[in-house]
């Protein structure tokens, strides 16, 4: 399965009426802050500056776009659950967050990132129910499995699997010793190969 060099920024918004036109399919990837969602996109699109990595959790703040080729594009949706962002800003993600999951007819899937030391919170629950409640496919990274030792790593990945059981499918992954690329990639894939929607008028 190859990368994706061609992969180019288009947009990013604040506001949804912002949001690129409703049309092509888009696979969103949404993650708590902290949890590696930065570093998994630039690993499997092999772009080593696709999306901003900071020191400083929560700094992606907008829905950005980017562009896979004519049809298909990625969309880095804002980190959550930040202790230290204030709550207006909470808030604001939240609803921009919500009113893209809710009205997006082109989303046909999300890679829901967590950081597998600290898997399944209230945050990934919440992008869990909001997925199924609009028909989305979603497949899950454990991040940072080099973390963890293969056993403890292997435990958590069950444990995952079956708590969300028939609403995702998940897998362990790093970016930074490329475990799971591959994985990651062929699910992103399956995601494009659904049926485009079509489109409301």
């Amino acid at each position: 399965m190859s990368s994706y060099p061609n992969t180019d920024f288009l947009t990013s918004a604040n506001r949804a009426e912002q949001f690129l036109p409703d049309e092509g399919q888009e696979v969103a990837f949404a993650g708590r802050s902290n949890a590696g969602k930065s570093s998994a996109l630039n690993a499997i699109t092999g772009r080593k500056a696709l999306a901003r990595i900071s020191k400083t959790p929560g700094r992606t703040q907008l829905v950005n776009f980017f562009a896979l080729d004519a049809t298909r594009r990625l969309v880095d949706l804002p980190g959550y659950g930040y202790a230290k962002v204030p709550d207006a800003i909470r808030r604001h993600w939240r609803t921009l967050m919500e009113s893209y999951f809710v009205g997006r007819q082109s989303l046909v899937g999300l890679v829901l990132v967590m950081d597998c030391r600290h898997p399944l919170t209230e945050f990934d629950q919440q992008m869990l129910a909001w997925s199924t409640a609009n028909g989305c496919r979603v497949h899950v990274l454990l991040t940072k499995a080099d973390k963890l030792s293969r056993g403890a790593a292997g435990s958590t990945l069950l444990k995952v699997r079956k708590a969300v059981g028939e609403l995702a499918t998940v897998q362990l992954f790093s970016a930074t010793k490329k475990t799971g690329l591959e994985e990651a990639r062929a699910h992103l894939e399956a995601f494009f190969q659904a049926p485009e929607p079509i489109p409301s008028d």
